[in-house]
């Protein structure tokens, strides 16, 4: 059996899933509403609160979606209930981030800028303090489309493992290398 896929959900009041006949899971709570389309051989079902994932055999195929169908239910539930939050700075001497509605302007050392338009399910937010690195904080509800919009924007430039200049997690540690300089003594 799947450790992740024979875990229950639970339901959090004021959350409510509903499961049509072609498998789309729809969950609906305070903060919005997601949909899923599970695989025809997996099987979703709801009583007293609680959601179980199944599967018919023990297939290489069907164990691999049981977990997966799983964590994808239950990211969603997450998601109407609290939202997912992805934080990211802006290392580097002259970089920058602002943003009109979801528009984000990043200028990354290169000769223009970047001009960024994000999804409607995404708000982002951008943070410039004095004598602090340039935040950007990016909210919503689909933990998928969050972390794939996050992946995208450090693509741009990403942190190099010298002076660790670039767009990174906040929080994320970099691996260091030294310089030219260290192997000589």
């Amino acid at each position: 059996m799947s450790r992740i896929g024979k875990n229950p959900i639970n339901v959090p009041a004021g959350v409510t899933i509903t499961i049509a006949k072609n498998n789309l899971v729809t969950v609906k709570g305070p903060k919005g509403e997601l949909t899923q389309l599970v695989d025809s051989d997996i099987t979703v079902s709801q009583e007293d609160g609680v959601l179980t994932v199944s599967r018919p055999t023990d297939q290489k195929r069907h164990r691999a979606l049981h977990g997966l169908y799983r964590s994808l239910i239950n990211n969603m539930v997450i998601g109407v209930t609290e939202g997912y939050k992805l934080e990211q700075e802006l290392v580097g001497v002259g970089y920058r981030a602002s943003n009109q509605g979801n528009t984000l302007d990043l200028v990354l050392g290169y000769s223009h800028h970047y001009v960024f338009q994000l999804p409607q399910e995404i708000k982002v937010t951008t943070l410039s303090e004095k004598g602090q690195t340039p935040k950007i904080i990016l909210e919503s509800i689909d933990k998928q489309l969050i972390g794939q919009v996050a992946a995208k924007i450090r693509s741009l430039r990403a942190p190099e493992p010298y002076k660790g200049k670039g767009i990174k997690f906040v929080g994320e540690v970099l691996r260091r290398k030294a310089g030219k300089s260290a192997s000589k003594k």
